[in-house]
């Protein structure tokens, strides 16, 4: 089953805790991720940023939302117990929702921030997901524009602005010495792309021979196989072969079965690459996602 929303977390998340005991944030984790029958992958599922589990993301975000509304209590670092409003909530046999959660002053001080100021107009498309969800939706939404559009512009520029690209890029990954020793190291191959040896580190311990084109289709098991047998003849120990466009099944499947070391770049991989270097893009915004240190809190 699909990992459950954190909306549909909090009624099992009070149920959990109606025995009146303590229950700590990992140990109801766990049984909720049994009580929903998560398989292994579904509970090690990571958010995009892969800093947190998601399932334990949507757990901990309903105890804040419970918390919040007065329906549990911390009692601890990590620990919380159970409500007389949170047992009411139980019995009232409602769907326990945000809308529900809502018509608590508690909560509403919580989702205004303190300020006087009306809660914002409530938004059900954003129910079913964390505000990190939300946040890592967004910063995905966007960074697939941003890839496809430096794909588009890519395909659009003259050769000899690709070839600089590609160097640029390198470059910015750590390889080739300096600017001169690249560009003198690879070259134009005269067919919209560029091909050369190139050293893997500014000391020049070891060659890696790139090779990188704008192809229009999918590049195939034959082409990686003459780029295989070329390392031979460039005295390189590595390859790396690039594309703006995509590779066929069996041109990955022959680059991993050979014992030379050979990378393939696709085209979209080539933009994650491009971004994650800041090569053709700039930095709009930066934000910075905080929480609260609890350790910070606890007695010395």
């Amino acid at each position: 089953m699909p990992i459950p929303a954190f909306q549909t977390i909090m009624r099992p998340w009070l149920d959990l805790a109606s025995d009146g005991l303590e229950h700590s944030l990992q140990d109801v984790i766990a049984e909720l991720a049994d009580s929903f029958s998560l398989s292994d992958a579904e509970r090690g599922e990571m958010l995009p940023s892969g800093f947190q589990a998601k399932f334990t993301n949507r757990v901990a975000w309903a105890a804040t939302h419970l918390n919040k509304a007065g329906a549990i209590t911390r009692v601890g670092r990590g620990r919380y117990m159970i409500t007389d409003r949170g047992r009411q909530l139980l019995g009232s046999g409602e769907p326990i929702t945000l809308s529900i959660l809502a018509k608590f002053p508690e909560y509403q001080d919580f989702k205004s921030g303190g300020k006087t100021s009306p809660v914002p107009a409530h938004s059900p498309a954003l129910d079913d997901v964390t505000p990190v969800e939300a946040i890592e939706a967004a910063v995905s939404s966007v960074r697939q524009t941003v890839s496809s559009e430096l794909l588009d512009r890519i395909k659009a520029a003259p050769p000899d602005f690709f070839e600089r690209l590609v160097v640029d890029l390198l470059l910015a990954m750590g390889y080739g010495g300096s600017r001169r020793d690249a560009g003198a190291a690879v070259g134009r191959s005269g067919d919209g792309g560029i091909d050369g040896v190139i050293k893997e580190d500014r000391l020049g311990l070891d060659a890696v021979y790139v090779q990188a084109k704008r192809w229009d289709g999918p590049v195939g098991r034959p082409m990686v196989q003459m780029f295989a047998g070329s390392l031979d003849g460039q005295k390189a120990t590595k390859g790396v072969l690039i594309t703006t466009s995509s590779f066929t099944s069996e041109a990955r499947e022959y680059a991993r079965s050979i014992g030379k070391r050979i990378v393939l770049v696709d085209g979209p991989q080539l933009a994650d690459l491009l971004i994650d270097n800041e090569v053709g893009v700039i930095v709009e915004a930066t934000f910075r996602l905080i929480r609260v240190d609890p350790g910070f809190f606890e007695p010395v």
